[in-house]
């Protein structure tokens, strides 16, 4: 009997909204490993210290430093690197790290990680609803502001936030974004459900200091539009809902999956089987696939830096970089065996 899966998308672009806020420094960034460990997406820039240098020496130079490039994209190419590769200005790299060490990752590839504190969210619907509840609930001081074109929906959200203001207008009008505070804000958010809106808007923020800018687009042709136009990072919900599915038609014990790029690479989370056949092999033993890395382990609840010598054992968990065409080979590796029922 076939299982029906059932996708909230507006929750799943609501948490991938909050993930952009909590790495503001990177143009992507999903948790794995019970939260323990963080993918980053971040663009190489002029002031990055660590251009040129071979990702090999990286280990030697932060030797404390969990951090693991797992994929580079280059003129448009994604790849997952050997140890010889370098780093250049303009690629982008994703990156698996300890979640304690995001910050520290991010100021070794020449990012700060600065707090947000006073944020504008444009769209007050399901979307940045959610947002706006979440941020209100968080320990840390968190001054939001809503800005929502459609009276009705405005009156729904603020009836719902305690800590939030809620202002009725366009969004696209600088006096309003004035009102809501744009030019102190740390971040605005555009989580409209239209594209031209949110792009538009965040341009318009930019333009007057803010200085992050995250834009939900649903339509991909628009993703290459982002960078030239200083928009610092993007949600796209297909992106997320893909993720969503992929987690429960993949084979083995997988736990989460999520999509990169435009389904050009996975990362998978699973739990190693007694019957899988990387079971008790080393890394450095196992015939991966060269689009394939391992990003992170967790053996007995804590998260660890995996190198070729490290042994995988049954009940631990792992997490790996996969290009597309790669996955079926990733699948067979994370594969119980019909010996296990």
């Amino acid at each position: 009997m076939p299982i029906d899966v059932v996708i909230s998308p507006e929750r799943e672009v609501a948490e991938a909204a909050l993930q952009r806020l909590s790495a503001p420094a990177a143009f992507d960034t999903e948790s794995f490993l019970e939260g323990q460990s963080q993918l980053l997406g971040i663009l190489i820039e002029d002031d990055c210290p660590v251009v040129n240098t071979p990702l090999r020496q990286l280990t030697d130079l932060f030797s404390t430093l969990s951090a693991i490039v797992v994929g580079i994209r280059r003129e448009g190419s994604l790849f997952a690197p050997e140890s010889g590769d370098q780093v250049f200005v303009g690629d982008e790299i994703y990156i698996f790290t300890h979640t304690k060490d995001v910050n520290r990752t991010l100021e070794v590839f020449g990012k700060s990680s600065n707090k947000q504190e006073r944020i504008v969210i444009l769209g007050g619907g399901n979307v940045g609803l959610a947002v706006a509840s979440a941020l209100e609930t968080r320990t840390e001081r968190v001054r939001a502001k809503v800005i929502e074109m459609d009276r009705e929906r405005a009156e729904v959200a603020a009836d719902a936030l305690e800590k939030t203001i809620v202002l009725n207008g366009d969004g696209l009008s600088i006096e309003l974004l004035d009102e809501a505070g744009i030019r102190r804000a740390d971040a605005i958010l555009c989580v409209t459900d239209d594209d031209k809106t949110n792009i538009l808007a965040a341009v318009r923020a930019k333009a007057v200091g803010c200085p992050l800018a995250i834009c939900l687009v649903n339509d991909p042709t628009l993703v290459p539009l982002m960078k030239p136009m200083g928009i610092d990072a993007y949600i796209n919900p297909r992106a997320t809902t893909v993720s969503s599915i992929l987690r429960h038609i993949r084979h083995g014990r997988v736990r989460a999956v999520y999509s990169i790029g435009n389904a050009e690479a996975e990362v998978i989370e699973a739990q190693v089987m007694s019957t899988s056949p990387i079971a008790g092999q080393k890394i450095g033993d196992v015939d991966f696939p060269e689009g394939v890395l391992v990003g992170a382990i967790m053996q007995d609840g804590k998260v660890i830096r995996p190198n070729s010598s490290t042994r995988i054992s049954e009940g631990d968990v792992i997490t790996l970089f996969a290009m597309s065409d790669d996955v079926p080979e990733v699948e067979r590796l994370l594969q119980v065996s019909i010996d296990f029922f």
